[in-house]
């Protein structure tokens, strides 16, 4: 049988109402938009904002911010189409099967481990820094690094990584969460998301009474600005190249702020656990990514208002020291905000972590009932009807990376990951147009073809921009996925055996 055999649309629909078997429908509009803010709303906020100003667009930050959020918006759009058509938990898996075949819904789901599962274990790794951060360096520094790294201090004394514990144990508490039901952990990611999204909003009324106008003046990067060096004579910003000043800076500005929005697919992961998936789907991703947007746009005027886009040149303060810089330095007595912010940073880690850890599991689910892997990652517990093996499965894998390898090895695999989703998800959008056009749609991708060729061009771009050592570790998975998909899947796919 073809290697590209496609799942039949009535088969996978059939599949999504058959609730008695399948996962419980606990979720409505507003649980599934705030998961998305939940996924979305992490550290990038405030790492990515002060990075891009200082490197590229300075205070038209807020204008990358939107050209960002309109790259998000096309493979956004094509999400709510097929989340609110085929309300299914395998996401950009499932609709790959549908619209491209087996072997390309293969290949999307092996990709999509490397957003969330390698995502939730480099995010519980900045958890646990956050958390050791705000405890005052409480944790010894063997019990919260791996055993590849080590730190040497001003006295000389050396200091050898052994597990990161804190990491360890978010995952553990929040994989318990998980196993316990999908509307309790939405109930825990909605009080996580009120709080970080408080502490923002904090920041944003606050510092609003401190922004200097002369710090928007010029709005963009002039053209001509000469590089900044380091005491050392190393140049730490050059705004010589097309993309580090003016309209071409804020696109450059654009391409840094981007990874701050990822995360809103994670809701099309919860389409099977939805009350009413053909309303409440496009709600749900649309509407996070809207809410992100503005509160994106209105932070980034704040920061750079405050603060002078020049000191965010310093990558230490162009990183998290970014906004406790900002506040400490121009916003006298409100040191106890800076705090804030960082519980807001832990809080935002803690509701990406969640949502990743949920959306890999009911992957993994769906790509069980398929056959494609095998049956553990889809049985569900007898009580609280989750994929509660997949749950502990995945809790291993990721527990193990995140306890003893170092954070900063996924990189950018996660982006890689979640950016070839959204490239498949908007072509398979203009297939089905094309081969069924008389399906059912709730809710349609307006502009067909353009919107999903735009779509694909902005991510496929962004996957070429990224660095050359992420593409090769990505094409080795890739390899081994392969591997996988020929020695097991390919033979026990339920598909293929009718």
């Amino acid at each position: 049988m073809s290697l590209f055999v496609k799942k039949p649309l009535g088969q996978l629909l059939a599949q999504a109402a058959d609730s008695e078997k399948g996962l419980k429908r606990t979720l409505g509009a507003g649980n599934l938009i705030a998961l998305g803010i939940g996924a979305i709303i992490g550290a990038g906020l405030f790492v990515r904002t002060a990075a891009a100003a200082g490197q590229a667009a300075g205070p038209a930050v807020t204008i990358s911010f939107i050209v960002a959020a309109i790259g998000c918006a096309f493979a956004g759009l094509c999400y709510a189409e097929f989340a609110s058509m085929i309300p299914i938990a395998g996401s950009a898996y499932a609709y790959s099967y549908v619209t491209m075949g087996e072997l390309i819904a293969w290949i999307i789901g092996w990709a999509l481990i490397m957003e969330y599962a390698l995502g939730a274990a480099t995010v519980s790794i900045a958890w646990s820094e956050y958390l050791n951060k705000l405890l005052g360096g409480a944790i010894p520094y063997e019990w919260c690094h791996s055993p590849f790294e080590s730190f040497t201090d001003s006295a000389g004394v050396h200091y050898s990584g052994i597990m990161n514990v804190p990491a360890l144990f978010i995952l553990l508490l929040l994989t318990l969460l998980l196993i316990k039901g999908t509307q309790e952990s939405a109930f825990v990611n909605a009080i996580i998301v009120v709080i970080k999204v408080a502490i923002v909003i904090l920041f944003i009324v606050i510092g609003w009474q401190f922004i200097k106008p002369e710090n928007h003046t010029p709005y963009m990067i002039p053209e001509g600005t000469p590089p900044v060096v380091d005491q050392g004579g190393k140049v730490i910003a050059d705004y010589s190249g097309f993309f580090k000043h003016g309209w071409g800076g804020i696109l450059g500005g654009a391409a840094i702020v981007f990874f701050a929005f990822i995360g809103f697919d994670a809701v099309s992961t919860a389409a099977q656990e939805a009350k009413n998936p053909k309303r409440d789907m496009p709600i749900g991703i649309l509407g996070s990514l809207v809410i992100c947007t503005v509160l994106y746009i209105l932070f980034g005027h704040v920061l750079t208002g405050v603060a002078d886009w020049k000191d965010f040149v310093d990558p230490e303060k162009g990183r998290e020291a970014s906004v406790a810089y900002a506040i400490s330095t121009y916003m006298s007595g409100y040191s106890w905000l800076a705090q804030a912010v960082t519980i807001a940073i832990l809080a935002g880690f803690s509701s990406v972590i969640l949502v990743m850890l949920m959306g890999q599991s009911r992957i993994f689910y769906t790509m069980s009932n398929d056959g494609l892997i095998p049956k553990a990652f889809g049985e569900l517990h007898p009580k609280f009807k989750t994929p509660y093996k997949a749950n502990w499965i995945l809790f291993v894998f990721v527990g193990l990376f995140a306890a003893f390898v170092p954070g900063h090895v996924a990189g950018d695999l996660t982006s890689f990951g979640t950016l070839f989703a959204f490239v498949l998800v908007s072509a398979g959008v203009w297939i089905l147009r094309r081969k069924n056009p008389d399906i059912e749609r709730p809710f349609k991708t307006p502009l067909v073809p353009l919107v999903p060729i735009l779509g694909i061009l902005v991510c496929a771009g962004m996957i070429v921009a990224l660095d050359s050592q992420t593409l090769k570790v990505a094409f080795g998975w890739m390899i081994l996925g392969l591997i996988v998909y020929f020695a097991y899947s390919r033979h026990h796919s339920k598909l293929k055996k009718g």
